[in-house]
């Protein structure tokens, strides 16, 4: 049998917005994986360092900012001067069409802009994670 994914939810900056990451939080437990929510104003430090202590599979970004362009390379750089490039980035939020291929580029695995179920979400964490996890 496969291992639980466990999985950091963080809202990263000073975004006070953090419904959506509760709900994609909850979704994903109650999807059956392991979910850790930092809460809100986390740095990017924070968050990795609380990748690196929870051993997680994956970080979800929830950033309703603006401030994405910033906030996703930070945390990317953050993890990888840790020592855990191969920790998956994800996330969502209010994010423009024209920077979701840059941000792949980025390192982002996958943005889920408004409108994403948590359905779909949970059902990418299985195409996309659950493989990675299995083949590890």
């Amino acid at each position: 049998m496969s291992r639980k994914i466990r999985i950091l939810v963080a809202k990263p900056g000073l975004d006070g917005h953090d419904r959506g990451a509760k709900v994609v939080a909850r979704a994903l437990a109650d999807a059956g994986y392991e979910v850790v929510y930092t809460g809100l104003h986390q740095t990017p430090d924070m968050i990795a360092a609380a990748a690196l202590q929870e051993a997680v599979d994956a970080v979800g970004l929830s950033i309703m900012s603006g401030a994405h362009m910033t906030l996703f390379p930070a945390v990317i750089d953050a993890l990888r001067a840790r020592g855990a490039g191969d920790i998956c980035v994800f996330g969502g939020g209010i994010i423009p069409k024209d920077d979701l291929a840059k941000l792949h580029e980025l390192g982002v695995a996958k943005i889920f802009t408004p409108g994403a179920s948590t359905q779909e979400i949970v059902d990418w964490v299985e195409a996309v994670l659950r493989p990675r996890l299995d083949a590890a």
